[in-house]
């Protein structure tokens, strides 16, 4: 009898060890399932809670496309914001604006709506009518080469500024557009950024309003340009060509902002300095610096004044504005230091 509550206390403890270890092993599997989740929430919202349009404001429609461009010899994608109201008024004849919005490596064109939540913000200013219902068109650009860095430009990366213009013909075709420069936009942060003024420069027929977020204004020798000449580096740094095209700029008229955060690691002076080249070749420049470095910390509290922007330059002539140097250089958004102050854009009050 002693042999056999000897073996049954051994088969309990057994059988209670076996289940301490399953126990364990699931706290464990559902701790690291929470640990991914979190990560993985913190990298495609960078920590903001997920993008979500009010309850009452009507919602405009996301869609990923797919094309064939020539330039790049493959099908490539972009994600596409339409407002509210588009299916029946594109049916009913009304066509709309288009800003483009170009990503920084390694991101993604989601990033703006999954951390900026770009979408929810032009839901809300539709809604308030503080902007017109414009397209938001996000291009996709990935090498797989270069730290998946393409700079926007035609490059050994692959020809992604002659694929931006693909883009524009695509979504030109395909959608309800306002088809002229007026109403078309280009727009970017970090590098895609230097790729909106880069390519809008190149192509002043096509975009008479680029916008600047922490962005940079010269080329240089590394990733898809390594090795590049010196003329390929300067045809592709604005701060070096802009001044050459001061007559076109004259002529067809152009509208820029520039802005980055007080914190980031690229230097006032570059800004400053390429805001009064822009503005002495004729362009209306605003620029600015605001609270924040280089982060979507940053870029998601002045995405709705960039929206703001884009719309109120959409509803004028881009010849209107005053191309005064001093005009252009002479409206900083924001002090280097300092609280927000508020400021007026077109028809509309904005806090910046």
């Amino acid at each position: 009898m002693l042999a056999v509550s000897a073996r049954m206390r051994t088969r309990r403890r057994s059988r209670a060890a076996w289940a301490g270890i399953v126990l364990c092993g699931l706290w464990l599997a559902v701790g690291s399932y929470g640990v991914v989740t979190y990560i993985h929430r913190y990298w495609v919202h960078r920590g903001f809670p997920p993008p979500v349009t009010p309850a009452g404001v009507p919602r405009g429609r996301l869609a990923t496309v797919s094309f064939f461009s020539r330039s790049l010899g493959h099908r490539e994608t972009y994600l596409v914001y339409t407002p509210p109201g588009y299916q029946g008024l594109s049916r009913a004849g009304r066509r709309f604006p288009v800003l483009y919005l170009l990503h920084p490596p390694p991101g993604r064109p989601d990033v703006y709506v999954q951390a900026g939540a770009i979408n929810v913000r032009s839901d809300i200013l539709v809604h308030s009518g503080r902007i017109r219902r414009m397209i938001l068109v996000m291009p996709y650009a990935t090498t797989g080469r270069f730290g998946n860095d393409t700079e926007w430009a035609n490059t050994r990366a692959g020809a992604y500024e002659s694929f931006l213009i693909d883009l524009v013909h695509e979504v030109d075709h395909r959608f309800a557009t306002l088809r002229n420069r007026r109403d078309r936009g280009l727009a970017g942060l970090s590098e895609g950024g230097y790729g909106a003024i880069n390519v809008g420069l190149h192509h002043l027929g096509l975009f008479s309003v680029l916008e600047s977020w922490s962005g940079y204004f010269t080329q240089t020798p590394t990733q898809p340009f390594a090795g590049a000449s010196a003329a390929a580096l300067a045809a592709n740094s604005p701060s070096q060509y802009v001044g050459s095209l001061a007559a076109r700029i004259r002529k067809l008229g152009l509208r820029t902002y520039l802005y980055q955060g007080v914190k980031d690691e690229i230097r006032p002076w570059r800004i400053r300095q390429f805001a009064g080249q822009l503005a002495a070749a004729g362009a209306y420049v605003r620029w600015g610096f605001f609270p924040g470095g280089h982060d979507w910390g940053l870029w998601r509290r002045q995405t709705p004044h960039m929206l703001m922007v884009a719309s109120d330059w959409f509803s004028h002539s881009p010849r209107i504005h005053p191309r005064s140097p001093l005009k252009g250089i002479g409206h900083p958004e924001h002090p280097r230091a300092g609280k927000p102050h508020h400021h007026k854009l077109g028809l509309f009050e904005v806090t910046a």
